[in-house]
């Protein structure tokens, strides 16, 4: 469970700062556009104050709107230039800071239209908020008298009246986003509990069904669930030893319940006969392990199975069924089970057989160590066989339950708390 505590706080995380990322950009971008009509509006308002000098009913007009200009060049314009109502300049002024940035506005500005509306355009050059505008002047009446153009310095203290309004403002967004991933927090697990509730109580019914019908196919065999039950076992300690991951055990533990259910459709005649099967029956009997892998076909649930279902017979030389596969060529999952499932039969009493004893056994299975058995994983299973077999061979039904009930919670419910394996889980 700790587990998936941190992913969702991970997601939530990545989740919040990529939705601050994209609401601070949105907000920024609107904050900037507010910003534009606020420097827009400071400068309109100032250039107004020029209209009343262009009056050319005044000959000295010229000289009073330079008079004037230059007093505005004083203040926030660096670039001021008067243009009449044909478009033709009749002045420009320059204030002795914009002499200094002149060069690298041409970097920046471009001409404006020269139409009857607000133009403007703006960049930040070296910590300073510039404003390049092109208004049209209107007398009284509302005729068009010329234009102004210009470029407006924000000051320094406006600028930064500016900036920290913004970061307020994305402060402020950035923290509500926050406030609101942590209050789904609570909201999610809540969720993600009844979700993994749910989850186990299908995987379990998938198990119990997995169980039920391994049983009756040992029982149809003449058998009990204790060979289901051991073989498992061995096969999950196994596979643990040689370092499998849980996802890789999960189909072994699959396979392993179901390695015989294509027996089922076996008849009985050959299945339970007790004398030696012919040539023809003995293929028929083979024919199980297609069998099977067609039945559990039908689940996706079972697809991890196959491999053991399927070519548990496989030998590491080539000379198994129902494929010949050879060496690596045999999945990793039916080279593991092949060992267990031999050393379960010859370690196990059965009708027409008494159990051989540990060392018998394991000379047994070293003969065959290159040509039944891979070569690589026997040595493995070798050097653990002993106390598996003590610990195991003769334990009772329900020792063997819970022991593998304990075994498939570690594998199968790894957010689960601990509770008792029921009906062969």
């Amino acid at each position: 469970m700790q587990n998936i505590h941190k992913k969702i706080v991970k997601r939530l995380s990545i989740g919040w700062v990529l939705l601050s990322l994209i609401v601070g950009g949105v907000v920024a971008y609107l904050e900037i556009k507010k910003v534009d009509k606020l420097v827009l509006g400071l400068a309109v308002n100032e250039s107004r104050l020029l209209t009343d000098e262009l009056d050319r009913s005044s000959a000295s007009h010229i000289d009073i709107l330079k008079s004037r200009v230059n007093e505005f060049l004083k203040g926030h314009f660096i670039v001021i230039e008067i243009y009449d109502e044909n478009r033709k300049q009749i002045l420009r002024e320059i204030n002795p800071r914009g002499v200094a940035v002149e060069k690298k506005l041409e970097l920046y500005f471009h001409p404006l239209p020269m139409e009857d509306a607000t133009h403007y355009d703006n960049s930040l050059i070296d910590g300073e908020l510039l404003l390049q505008l092109l208004l049209p002047l209107h007398d009284k009446s509302g005729e068009l008298i010329g234009y102004l153009g210009g470029i407006y310095h924000v000051d320094t203290e406006t600028l930064r009246n500016i900036e920290i309004d913004i970061i307020g403002t994305l402060l402020l967004v950035v923290a509500v986003i926050l406030i609101t991933t942590v209050m789904l927090y609570p909201i999610i697990i809540s969720l993600n509990k009844g979700l993994l509730k749910l989850s186990f109580e299908l995987i379990r019914g998938n198990i119990d069904l997995m169980d039920v019908l391994g049983s009756a196919i040992a029982k149809r065999d003449s058998d009990t669930n204790s060979h289901n039950y051991r073989v498992t076992i061995y096969a999950i300690r196994f596979a643990e030893k040689l370092g499998l991951t849980s996802a890789q055990i999960r189909n072994l533990i699959a396979g392993a319940f179901l390695h015989d259910v294509g027996k089922i459709g076996i008849r009985d005649s050959i299945l339970l006969k007790s004398a030696s099967l012919t040539e023809e029956e003995f293929f028929v009997m083979r024919t199980h392990v297609l069998l099977g892998s067609d039945i559990i076909s039908r689940s996706k649930w079972l697809e991890g199975a196959k491999d053991v279902v399927e070519f548990h017979h496989e030998k590491f030389d080539g000379s198994g069924y129902m494929k010949g596969l050879q060496g690596n060529a045999i999945p990793l999952n039916a080279r593991i089970f092949a060992i267990v499932d031999v050393f379960d039969a010859l370690t196990s009493k059965r009708p027409y057989k008494q159990p051989f004893d540990f060392n018998k056994t394991m000379e047994i299975l070293k003969q065959g160590s290159g040509g039944h058995f891979d070569p690589e994983l026997f040595p493995v299973f070798q050097g653990m066989a002993y106390s598996l077999h003590q610990e195991i061979a003769r334990a009772p039904d329900s020792v063997l339950e819970a022991m593998l009930g304990s075994l498939i919670e570690k594998h199968f419910f790894e957010f689960s708390p601990m509770n008792r394996f029921r009906g062969a889980t």
